[in-house]
């Protein structure tokens, strides 16, 4: 049965119509739409300082999320964890794997933009070994247990349920040795088996089970009974959305939404952002085993999001979760 989840990074690009207010809004119905018609997930990302208004602060509004939801997983991917207080990120987490019942996890990032962490004040250079640290860290708070970390004692109380679900991210050999040595799962930002394969060999190396999950089909799907007319109105934002992410990449940085894309037309050749029927959508499904919506997706009317959302619902789900 295929996976079907639903993300947010709630921008609000210059030429888009929607403000933050009314996306933040839709984003916590549509949460709630997911969560009542079976989804899998909810997945959030993390940017600072961004002149459309990234989400910087995914952890609040996965506790909104959690608040208006049930059942449905949420997962942030990827949390930017050198950026971070790790003390007060285990804090933070602590209380949401309480108040959601578990139900939040995500995926550890050592981030990449130069602006971001020059407003953290954190080295950029230093941002593999703080992840490690910090994830040490995350791992001794949520003990409940007082422990030593630089020159002070530290207790973080109250302890989860359970440890918060931690993976790892990345696209490098580096990133997939470095979650083996840390023995967590490995969520890789590209679909490369050979990173599955460094991950698997470092993994027996060390004596670690381990667990990659390699990201697969579109990072976009809406559906549309005519594609045609949908690319006319949907076009401008996935331009804006792969054109924006292209320009962050440093050299040798690669992710699963990287398109270099001129033109509506370009981006609609790549097979990162698809519009599909529903019957194309449900032949997705079936071939990937998995299903992304993006309904807010570069800053896209809620009212646009809804209709792909509905057809799906109407004329989607029904197939793929039969």
């Amino acid at each position: 049965m295929a996976m079907i989840g639903i993300r947010f990074d709630l921008r609000a690009p210059a030429f888009g119509t929607a403000t933050h207010a009314e996306l933040y809004a839709a984003c916590l119905e549509q949460c709630a739409w997911a969560d009542g018609q079976g989804l899998d997930l909810v997945v959030l990302s993390e940017h600072h300082g961004v002149d459309d208004g990234y989400l910087p602060a995914p952890l609040t509004l996965a506790a909104a999320i959690a608040g208006r939801t049930k059942r449905i997983n949420i997962n942030i991917a990827a949390l930017l964890v050198p950026l971070h207080d790790p003390v007060r990120l285990a804090e933070e987490l602590a209380v949401l794997d309480l108040a959601s019942a578990s139900r939040v996890g995500f995926v550890a990032g050592l981030g990449y933009r130069d602006e971001e962490f020059a407003m953290a004040g954190v080295d950029r250079k230093a941002r593999g070994r703080l992840l490690e640290e910090y994830v040490d860290v995350l791992r001794r708070a949520w003990t409940g247990e007082p422990f030593e970390w630089r020159g002070r004692t530290i207790r973080v109380t109250p302890k989860p349920r359970s440890e918060p679900l931690m993976l790892v991210g990345g696209s490098t050999a580096a990133a997939a040795r470095r979650a083996a040595r840390l023995r967590l799962g490995f969520f890789p930002a590209i679909g490369d088996p050979q990173l599955a394969d460094v991950y698997q060999e470092e993994c027996a190396r060390l004596g670690f089970a381990g667990f990659v999950s390699l990201p697969g089909g579109p990072g976009f799907v809406h559906v549309s009974e005519d594609p045609e007319r949908e690319w006319a109105r949907v076009g401008p934002h996935a331009l804006y959305d792969a054109q924006t992410y292209a320009a962050w990449q440093p050299p040798g940085q690669r992710s699963a939404m990287h398109v270099e894309a001129r033109t509506v037309d370009e981006v609609r050749r790549s097979s990162a952002y698809r519009i599909v029927t529903p019957e194309e959508c449900v032949a997705l499904a079936r071939e990937t085993g998995r299903i992304v919506l993006h309904p807010l997706m570069g800053g896209m009317p809620p009212a646009l999001g809804w209709q792909g959302l509905t057809l799906f619902a109407e004329k989607v789900l029904p197939h793929i979760r039969s």
